[in-house]
């Protein structure tokens, strides 16, 4: 028999569960972790059988009522897969620029945080494409046995979800939805044309969307919206599917996507932070305000990076490759020091604003096979456009290129900090399925929850659960609330530019094998569970 724990529909009261391994052969175990979401989706699909990439895909599925804010058909996404035999590749179905697109796009990327709205942002949307790529590679189920539980939730309808409720009411966000009806909680919601969307794409395959009706219906909602995505460029869109970058952490391998994703970011942060050699004891005392103020200058240095993670096969002559090397980090950590912090100058940095979005799955099937899955529509409800004829929220990918490049060309997919990772340890007993979301704040919270984790001795439940501190695009430095006042105005202190920060929509999706224990955390920051069978 075997145990599946996780947190994917329907909530379930699990956190651990521990393998018995003095019963005739070892269980098996298969487990999901996402965020808050409503009915047993995705444990259904495990329980039918189905593969760490059906579980995967019927979670963003679902998702993708539950949080159509974060994520959604109109988008992209970037897998991470390691299968039975331990072979992990990436698959990036991300968004790319469209033939045509306005020429002087980036002179109107704003200096300030807001949301980037209007048709001439939409990337050319490759989440299905993404999908039937890694379904065909590794899915179990027949393709439309993943969609038939969203379809029936789409058409039948759900109660709003408390975090969507709670977004519809920051005036902010409650702006893109101006002059419409916004639901309250409480309230039932209801997809019935993305139902007709999903049933025909179960039927048909993904082709309805990329080549068939679906697409010019929605091209033609694009171009009422005076957008240029036409149907040449759905018709050319293809996913790229790569070897995972390996990056060693200790005891343990960690496996990420090659740029333009946020991996080297991470592994660079994380790099860096080797190499103080942190225990738990770094948490103690003095030492705690010494560890945040090394792990923030270690972020400092990654926004002095972050402008060289471009797309490689459009920006041939910019190889981050080097981010990833450890003596690299070796030669950077040299330049921190334990008592002070710098001007801007001294890191390198590009101002920028930073961005907020993305959903994440973690997933662990019984076979030792697992899927660390990154999926976004960018910024908050995307473009703001909605295509009525498909039921579809469009993307404002294109945004990603603002401050991070100086041109864009057709085709080319934009820098993220979507970094989903597997690591695996060296005795490959060991495992841990991390992602997050949260835009900018994908690699803060990642690195401190891996930080925490591996080497500070945090539970993995502790270790995501801890409030974060984040360097914004500015070197800014903003603490979540409930993080340890005396730390902060230590670093104050030391010379660290502190300023307050209301919003902090960081999240993380864990699953973690750890000697015979199997762990499933879905952070509670927007209310996620984990859960089982």
């Amino acid at each position: 028999y075997f145990d599946v724990m996780g947190h994917f529909c329907r909530v379930y009261k699990l956190n651990k569960l521990c393998v018995d391994t003095k019963t005739k052969g070892e269980r098996t175990q298969g487990f999901l972790g996402t965020s808050a979401v409503m009915w047993a989706v995705s444990r259904d699909i495990l329980q039918q059988g189905g593969s760490a990439v059906d579980g995967a895909i019927a979670a963003l599925l679902c998702t993708s009522l539950v949080n159509p804010q974060s994520m959604g058909l109109g988008g992209g996404s970037i897998f991470t897969v390691r299968d039975e035999t331990g072979t992990v590749k990436t698959f990036s179905s991300r968004e790319t620029v469209p033939q045509s697109f306005k020429a002087d796009l980036l002179k109107g990327c704003p200096t300030s945080v807001t949301f980037i709205t209007g048709s001439q942002w939409i990337g050319v949307p490759g989440e299905l494409r993404g999908y039937e790529v890694v379904h065909r590679m590794y899915g179990k189920l027949p393709w439309a046995k993943l969609f038939e539980p969203t379809i029936r939730l789409a058409r039948e309808g759900f109660p709003l979800p408390p975090v969507l409720g709670y977004l519809l009411n920051i005036t902010l966000i409650g702006n893109l939805v101006k002059n419409k009806t916004v639901l309250g909680i409480g309230d039932t919601l209801k997809f019935p044309k993305l139902a007709e969307t999903m049933e025909t794409i179960a039927e048909q395959g993904v082709d309805a969307f990329y080549t068939g009706q679906i697409g010019l219906d929605l091209i033609e909602d694009v171009k009422a919206a005076g957008g240029t995505l036409t149907m040449e460029d759905l018709k050319s869109f293809r996913v790229r599917s790569e070897d995972a970058w390996t990056v060693p952490l200790g005891d343990y391998q960690m496996h990420i996507p090659p740029p333009p994703a946020g991996g080297a970011m991470l592994a660079f942060i994380l790099n860096l932070v080797k190499g103080f050699h942190f225990t738990p004891r770094s948490m103690e005392g003095d030492q705690k305000v010494l560890t945040y103020h090394c792990y923030i200058e270690a972020a400092k240095f990654a926004n002095g990076q972050r402008r060289n993670v471009h797309d490689p096969v459009f920006n041939t002559k910019q190889d981050a490759s080097y981010m990833v090397d450890s003596d690299f980090a070796d030669r950077i950590r040299q330049l921190i020091s334990e008592d002070r912090t710098y001007n801007d100058s001294y890191y390198n940095i590009t101002p920028s604003p930073d961005r907020f979005g993305t959903t994440h799955v973690s997933v662990l099937a019984e076979d030792g096979s697992a899927v660390s899955v990154t999926s976004t529509i960018n910024q908050i409800f995307g473009a703001g456009i909605y295509s009525s004829r498909t039921g579809i929220i469009l993307n404002n990918e294109l945004a990603d290129f603002c401050f991070r490049a100086e041109r864009l060309s057709a085709g080319e997919q934009p820098p993220s900090s979507m970094a989903p990772a597997i690591l695996s340890s060296s005795s490959g007993k060991n495992t841990l399925v991390i992602g997050g979301s949260g835009g900018s704040m994908i690699t803060t919270a990642m690195a401190l929850s891996i930080m925490n984790h591996l080497w500070l001795g945090m539970s993995l439940k502790d270790a995501i659960a801890a409030p974060v501190v984040f360097v914004d695009g500015n070197n800014n430095v903003k603490f979540e609330h409930g993080f340890d006042k005396s730390v902060i105005e230590a670093l104050k202190v030391i010379g660290h530019r502190v300023t307050d920060y209301p919003y902090f929509f960081n999240v993380v999706n864990a699953v973690a094998k750890e000697d015979g224990c199997i762990i499933a955390v879905s952070d509670a920051r927007k209310q996620g569970k984990s859960a089982g069978y």
